[in-house]
């Protein structure tokens, strides 16, 4: 399950090391930690990664075939992780040490930067190939954390995108090793923790209003 850590001013929670599906509980905890990185005072700034293979491999599909009748509540509560991840009042980086796909490449997306290895794992959006639709809420986050022609091609053509081809895309913000790749991570949110607080908690919720309000718009379309 996630685990939170402080280096300094930058809190570092780590999302697991499986492979770190939104299974409620999971989104239960991360959400609580959040409170922790967004009730502590003074500078501050958090990066998130994980251990192993996954960053994160998305929705957890067989607790959500398997409760069918919970459908809509949980989508529900996967996107208000997401607008709240996106609206945070701290800046935030995601470091991806490995494979990040569907709903995990969106949490990425919702991160202020990120920095992905440049020699393994790919950043993805399957959904075309898996016949799930995107709900208008991750749609509108995606179109509006990616450059229109980018989103086209992850969305509609399933596109994995290695490190690199996810640095040329605008996907990701800078590549490193996987030995020096937490660090790159930590020291970009290093130089940004005097900006924890409400003023870019505003900023960020103006910037991504209409996205914002798709996420956490109550009555969800699921097919």
């Amino acid at each position: 399950m996630p685990v939170l850590d402080r280096q300094d001013d930058v809190f570092v929670l780590d999302l697991g090391d499986g492979e770190n599906r939104f299974h409620p509980d999971w989104v239960a905890t991360v959400d609580g930690l959040l409170d922790e990185v967004e009730k502590a005072e003074g500078p501050r700034a958090l990066a998130t990664t994980a251990t192993g293979k996954f960053y994160s491999n998305g929705l957890d599909l067989d607790w959500l075939f398997a409760n069918t009748d919970r459908a809509l509540e949980y989508v529900s509560s996967v996107q208000e992780l997401l607008a709240r991840m996106l609206t945070l009042p701290v800046v935030t980086v995601a470091a991806l040490q490995g494979h990040t796909f569907a709903a995990g490449a969106m949490f990425s997306l919702a991160h202020d930067f990120r920095v992905m290895r440049g020699d393994r794992g790919y950043w993805c959006l399957p959904e075309a190939e898996i016949n799930i639709p995107f709900t208008a809420g991750m749609s509108a986050l995606i179109q509006a954390r990616l450059h229109p022609g980018t989103a086209h091609e992850a969305m509609v053509t399933a596109r994995r995108y290695g490190g690199h081809d996810a640095l040329a895309a605008g996907i990701v913000d800078r590549t490193a090793d996987e030995d020096s790749l937490r660090r790159t991570a930590l020291d970009l949110a290093a130089t940004h923790t005097t900006k924890a607080g409400p003023t870019v908690g505003t900023i960020k919720t103006r910037m991504y209003g209409p996205a914002l309000a798709a996420l956490r718009e109550k009555d969800i379309p699921l097919g």
